[in-house]
């Protein structure tokens, strides 16, 4: 038997993501443990914390220009939270065309989920992963967007050779929608 190697990672084409916690989530493990997912999944990722401001966000999103922004929640609150932070992206010019997606629990009650995950996509986010979904969709929906390597990994105002257009998600293909199961169209 062979012992466990660390994966072979290539760095030079990983994503830069942040990961945040909504403005009344106060849960922290879920955030360390998507920025471990994520790092292992070969990206790079900056974790805001939890409770976190739209304000902060989107400002934390205009200074880190990252090529996708992952939102959860745990208390029940995501949805409420979601519209309010996806509200002020959308209106910022430098966050306007972001990727976003939100998971954890969007509710407090199991009715309405549908309405709820349809919101948020019509609000503008990319893909919603509610507690109902699997992680490795959330994998598959990470790994299918364009890998920003090392030219577009500088923050917004500082020179690059890529231009920030390149951080907009690729349309998802008919599999990968049948995979995420809710994505932005």
């Amino acid at each position: 038997m062979q012992p466990a190697a660390p994966a072979n990672l290539d760095h030079r084409h990983a994503l830069d993501v942040v990961v945040t916690g909504s403005s009344s989530d106060a849960h922290t493990w879920n955030l360390v443990f998507l920025q471990l997912l994520l790092e292992d999944l070969g990206h790079r990722a900056v974790n805001l914390g939890p409770c976190a401001p739209d304000e902060l966000v989107v400002s934390s999103c205009r200074v880190l220009a990252p090529d996708l922004l992952v939102v959860s929640s745990i208390n029940g609150h995501g949805y409420h939270d979601a519209r309010s932070l996806l509200g002020a992206l959308r209106a910022d010019d430098d966050t306007a065309k972001l990727p976003v997606v939100v998971g954890g629990k969007l509710g407090i009650a199991p009715e309405g989920r549908e309405e709820k995950v349809r919101a948020l996509i019509e609000a503008g986010c990319d893909a919603v992963f509610d507690e109902r979904v699997a992680l490795t969709s959330f994998e598959a929906f990470v790994n299918a967007l364009p890998k920003s390597g090392p030219s577009s990994a500088s923050p917004r105002g500082v020179a690059s050779t890529a231009p920030i257009e390149s951080s907009k998600a690729a349309a998802p293909s008919p599999a990968h929608e049948a995979v995420v199961g809710e994505v932005r169209r």
